[in-house]
């Protein structure tokens, strides 16, 4: 969390989407290794072996993927600026125009808008932010950005991954009570990662907590059935 402009708190702008990325993608699937697995074989060292080993994979992979974007759209972003501070230095006219473009899609016109189109053009760096935010829609990437984003999505990832991997680290456990174990923990899991979306967006928690149940026990639910076919088929 952050503070805004008054002392409130506001999530950090990239903090949820990554959390959800990581923590989703890595329970779902590991859940799908671990039902697909189980659907083939009941020897319980080579189902943790082979979820571990994707677990160390993915949990990696995921975190240099969100690095190497949230970089991207870093230089995406400084790219941008360079272009629109020589295109306000080259052509001020044409920028100004499209000032006033912007303005005019709001419902400004007549004296308003040209006044506020005055106020704007007079200060460079704040004709700069307009044009960044409502010409180009882009949003500031700060340098720090990447690390953070890579951190976030890995440790999310391996946090979600353990979740439906728990039951299987009980030897008491036979594989069919290992799976029924995972399910419940992997539902009670989504259910809350929607939980927290709708709470710290808008929207109905239920509805939220729900969709991400379906959404990732479906995708687990295909795993099951290739390892059984598979499995079936002596493959």
């Amino acid at each position: 969390m952050r503070p805004g402009p008054g002392g409130e708190q506001h999530p950090r702008r990239s903090f949820l989407s990554d959390f959800i990325l990581g923590s989703q993608d890595g329970l779902v699937n590991v859940l799908g290794i671990l039902l697909g697995l189980s659907a083939a074989t009941t020897n319980l060292r080579i189902i943790l072996i082979a979820t571990l080993a994707a677990l160390g994979a993915e949990s990696i992979s995921m975190g240099a993927v969100a690095y190497t974007s949230t970089l991207a759209r870093r230089r995406l972003y400084l790219s941008e600026v360079e272009r629109e501070m020589r295109e306000m230095r080259d052509v001020p006219e044409i920028e100004r125009e499209e000032v006033r473009a912007v303005l005019s899609g709001w419902g400004l016109d007549g004296s308003d808008r040209e006044s506020l189109l005055d106020h704007i053009c007079r200060y460079p760096r704040v004709m700069l932010e307009f044009m960044m935010a409502f010409e180009l829609r882009l949003a500031p990437v700060e340098e720090h950005e990447a690390r953070n984003s890579a951190a976030v999505v890995g440790g999310a990832t391996v946090a979600g991954s353990f979740v439906p991997l728990v039951p299987f680290l009980i030897p008491s456990l036979s594989v069919f009570q290992a799976v029924t174990g995972s399910l419940v923990l992997s539902a009670a899991a989504l259910f809350t990662i929607g939980w927290y979306e709708a709470r710290t967006t808008i929207g109905s928690v239920w509805k939220s907590g729900l969709r991400m149940v379906l959404i990732g026990l479906g995708a687990g639910f295909a795993g099951f059935l290739i390892g059984h076919f598979l499995g079936a088929s002596g493959v």
